[in-house]
């Protein structure tokens, strides 16, 4: 049988340096090679017409044509490849990398900074570039494999597991899990939903510390309801959108005071699914508080993360929305808990909002303070 052709990648940055950490990673792993190199945004565009690549690497800060711009010419002249923004884990690096998140840029890798040999600063660089590659380039490998039957398979739902329930309570939070495409698909979502929705929201989208701050403050510039980095103590509260902080597990837990809303609590435990913050952290803190009245969203990622966390909100009669893979980036994260059968619902991006909306609209949500949260009582009308 003849093998897959490999997967072509076009390095574009004005750094020699960088250009050749990249091409060493790439050359180095099975199945990837150098379509070709660029040292600015202009001349990446001129080549892309000829030479074709299944996946750019693009820098944010480069002469002539930078990143950011490059990446829009590109998106706009129809060309749907992966785009991963290499980038400094700079304010303004981030600042610039989460707008290129947010308008097409499908993931980012930093830039290795304080290796001690270029052997050290290699090992990094490929230790999270190369999994992020292959996670979106991984339905091209199929196709080149002629693996279309198994795609299809991976693509229905499984029945749900014994002992899991249909919604049968209203939710009081909602609950987001997000990983690689997040930014993109939390632009599209958020703005979505009215002033007026009666829920608080909490996100965990997996990114470094540097980035969540300025992540929500984007997302608060653009959403009707207020959206902020999750800090210590705040109370969780409807009409606010709280985005897990970077290399901190985010928690919702009970007040202290009766009457007092729920707050939430920050931890540096151990990383799960090599995550911190990781989705199954919140969606099982909100299982506990608030049993069934939770509506969890797992949107675009890699991994498996909120697969774990989604069986007890779903034993427990929450509700369970899935992105579908047509939408997804990656439909790693989603794909898991659609596969293990414990999405009501799976859905393409710019459903999702709606189907929140009238998913909470269907009954008065049940209180959202520490001491009136599992009611059995208050049963959603299907």
């Amino acid at each position: 049988m003849t093998p897959p052709r490999p997967i072509r990648i076009m390095i574009v940055d004005d750094s020699a340096v960088m250009r050749g950490l990249l091409r060493s990673v790439i050359s180095s792993s099975s199945g990837l090679e150098v379509a070709s190199t660029a040292t600015d945004g202009a001349s990446a565009i001129q080549l892309v017409q000829t030479e074709r690549p299944d996946l750019i690497l693009l820098d944010v800060e480069m002469p002539v044509k930078d990143g950011l711009a490059t990446l829009r010419e590109l998106r706009a002249r129809g060309h749907k490849m992966p785009i991963i923004m290499c980038s400094s884990l700079t304010q303004r690096g981030a600042k610039v990398t989460i707008e290129a998140l947010a308008i097409g840029a499908s993931d980012y890798v930093a830039k290795p900074t304080g290796q001690t040999s270029r052997e050290a600063a290699m090992r990094k660089l490929s230790q999270e570039l190369i999994p992020k590659i292959n996670a979106l380039t991984s339905q091209l490998r199929q196709q080149s494999t002629s693996a279309t039957a198994s795609s299809l398979f991976f693509a229905k739902q499984a029945p749900p597991p014994p002992g899991t329930q249909i919604p049968t309570v209203a939710p009081s939070i909602v609950a987001i899990g997000v990983s690689t495409g997040g930014p993109a698909a939390l632009d599209v979502v958020l703005p979505a939903l009215p002033a007026n929705f009666p829920l608080p929201i909490v996100i965990v989208q997996h990114m470094p510390e540097v980035f969540t701050k300025l992540f929500a403050e984007r997302m608060n510039s653009r959403c009707k309801l207020h959206v902020a980095e999750a800090s210590e103590g705040a109370p969780v509260v409807p009409g606010t959108i709280y985005i897990a902080r970077g290399n901190w597990h985010m928690e919702v837990m009970a007040s202290m005071r009766p009457g007092a809303p729920n707050t939430l609590h920050l931890n540096q435990d151990s990383p799960e699914n090599h995550c911190r913050p990781a989705v199954d952290v919140l969606f099982r803190s909100v299982a506990k508080l608030y049993g069934g009245a939770v509506l969890a969203v797992i949107l675009t990622g890699m991994g498996s993360d909120g697969l774990i966390g989604c069986r007890p909100i779903r034993e427990q009669g929450g509700t369970v929305l899935a992105q579908d893979q047509a939408t997804s980036t990656v439909w790693g994260m989603p794909g898991a808990v659609t596969q293990a059968g414990l999405a009501h619902r799976v859905l393409p991006l710019n459903a999702i909002a709606l189907d929140m909306i009238r998913t909470v609209g269907r009954s008065t949500p049940t209180s959202t303070t520490g001491n009136q949260l599992r009611n059995p009582d208050r049963v959603m009308v299907s």
